[in-house]
Order: structure tokens, then C-alpha cells, then sequence
């Protein structure tokens, strides 16, 4: 598919086609990994087949990602992170003895003409999403009601040391002196890291903003806005996240691979935030995840990490 046409195609109908072209290629490189490194000048080793293999699965996975998501950007970014790795393999088999240079040549141009649509089926995505999906630029917005007045909501955020009892990847927010604050939080892998913010805007009851010091690794910004809900249901949260971190675009679709996806990350947050609010505890069940029914659990241990929260 050219480029062009790419672009004249709707969004969704070109994510979806590149839904089901993952599909297949991963299920011929699960099902003839000898073939398809044939067909791309690759040497047939066990190594190399072990490779396919696991593209494949991966490939399935993206397909099924984005058929399951076709008007979301972020499934699409992950395959340009599979898109990467390919062309990291393809130049690696390049080197080895007994490969087809030639083959391999083309294999690459396929593999980047291939790229090229994703990033603009994710472009387009992410430029029409209205859904607080995570567009190219890392802004994230998301809202929920509390069924709490705003006084206290507004309150229990002021205090940046409560983030971490429901934002489930923060370690610890440690407040300086002249608005200042120290942020320790885990990144895809389990690494570690730190920033250090300053409060931009605070109006008592009804806005915090902040945003990371120049020169930090992270650069994030956040504004969250708390509204008195209609029909005195309680407070309306409105949160408006950009997370950049260092390895920008690449960095985001490698935390989305990881289920660090921001957008994701932060809908779960605000629920945790609504339950700690409303019932004073988080609800979990012993598998990962809030999407699945609470259950019981005699492991108060268990029940802190999966619930990701500070006692």
C-alpha cells in the first residue's frame, strides 16, 4: 500500500488492516519459520528459527491488540516497536554466513515501507482520538467522579505525599520547600527514577498544576481540576497528564509494551483513587489487574502488591 493511499483511507480501516496483515504474518512465521527465513535470505539455524517464532507470536499479539482497538493509537505504536526489532534482526542476519544479501535487502525495505504506514495509522490515530487514548505527544486526559465533597478530595490531592497510596507505579512524592517536590518512581523494567517538580498553579478547592524542572529526565506536566459533580453526586477529577519520557515516542511504546501505557495507567489510578475515597480501601483480586472482580485473599502482603499502594 502507498503512503498516499494510506493516508486516504479512515483511520480505523487502515489500523484494522494492519490488524489482520499481523495476524497473518505471524501465524505463516509460527506455523513455517524454515520458509520465511528462506523468503527473507535468512540462514536457517536453530537460532534464527527460534527467532521467527517469537516474532510471530509477538506479530499474533499486535494483530490482536489492534483488532480488539482499531480507533486507538497505542497498539499501533507497539508495532512500530516490533518494526524496529525486525529491522535489528534483519540487519544482524545480514552479517552471518550463508545469507542471502540480496533477499535480506528487500526483506528491510518491505519491513520499512511497512513501518511507514503504522506510523501514520498511529499519526491519524492519535491526532482524531477522543477517548484520552495517548497521542504521539504523550498527552493523556481522563476524568471520574468521587462521590465526596470537593473540599475533601482537593484536600487529600493537595497532599502529594497521598499519591502513592493509589498511583500505583509512584514510590514515593516528598514535598520541598517553595513548591517543590521530589518524585521516586518505577519504570518498564523495574527501573528506577527520579524527578523533581514544582507547583505552576494551585486555586484552593478547585486546580493543581504541576510540572517536572528543566533538565529532568522525565519531563511531565499535570493539571488536575476538581468540579462539583451534577446532581450533588459528589466531585468531578479532571486530570490532564503529558508523560515524555527519555526516549520519547520509542519510550512510550516500549512502557505500553511493558503495561505501562500512561493512558491506561492513569484510568486505573483514578479508580483506585475513587475506591480509597469512597471506602477507604482498595479492592483487588489475587490476579493483576482492577478490571477483574475483588475477591478475598488471606495474604495482606499479596493484597499491598498487587494493589501497587503504600500502607
Amino acid at each position: 500500500m502507498h503512503p498516499q493511499s494510506a493516508r486516504d483511507l479512515p483511520p480505523d480501516s487502515l489500523a484494522r488492516a494492519l490488524g489482520w496483515f499481523s495476524v497473518a504474518l505471524g501465524a505463516a512465521e509460527l506455523a513455517s519459520p524454515r520458509v520465511m527465513s528462506r523468503l527473507i535470505g535468512a540462514p536457517s539455524d536453530p537460532k534464527t528459527l527460534a527467532l521467527i517464532r517469537a516474532m510471530g507470536t509477538r506479530e499474533i499479539g499486535h494483530g490482536i491488540a489492534i483488532l480488539t482497538r482499531p480507533d486507538n493509537a497505542a497498539p499501533v505504536w507497539s508495532r512500530v516497536a516490533g518494526d524496529a526489532a525486525d529491522v535489528a534482526f534483519l540487519g544482524t542476519a545480514y552479517a552471518t554466513a550463508y545469507a542471502n544479501r540480496r533477499r535480506l535487502l528487500a526483506a528491510t525495505a518491505a519491513v520499512i515501507g511497512v513501518t511507514v504506514l503504522d506510523v501514520i495509522c498511529a499519526q491519524r490515530l492519535g491526532a482524531s482520538s477522543t477517548s484520552g487514548a495517548v497521542s504521539p505527544d504523550g498527552r493523556v486526559v481522563k476524568a471520574v467522579t468521587i462521590n465526596k465533597p470537593v473540599e475533601q478530595v482537593y484536600g487529600f490531592w493537595r497532599q502529594l505525599e497521598n499519591l502513592p497510596r493509589f498511583m500505583r507505579y509512584v514510590d514515593s512524592v516528598e514535598q520541598l520547600s517553595e513548591g517543590r517536590s521530589r518524585w521516586r518512581a518505577q519504570g518498564p523494567g523495574g527501573v528506577t527514577v527520579e524527578w523533581e517538580a514544582e507547583t505552576v498553579a494551585q486555586r484552593e478547592n478547585e486546580l493543581i498544576a504541576w510540572r517536572s524542572l528543566t533538565g529532568s529526565r522525565i519531563h511531565t506536566s499535570s493539571t488536575v481540576q476538581f468540579r462539583p459533580a451534577p446532581g450533588a453526586r459528589g466531585t468531578e477529577v479532571h486530570v490532564e497528564l503529558d508523560f515524555r519520557p527519555p526516549a520519547g515516542a520509542l519510550g512510550r511504546t516500549v512502557a505500553w509494551l511493558s503495561g505501562r501505557d500512561p493512558s491506561h495507567q492513569l484510568n486505573e489510578d483514578l479508580r483506585r483513587l475513587k475506591q480509597l475515597l469512597e471506602t477507604g480501601e482498595i479492592a483487588v483480586s489475587e490476579g493483576e489487574g482492577l478490571w477483574r472482580p475483588g475477591r478475598p485473599t488471606g495474604d495482606p502482603e499479596r493484597v499491598r502488591t498487587l494493589a501497587g499502594v503504600q500502607p
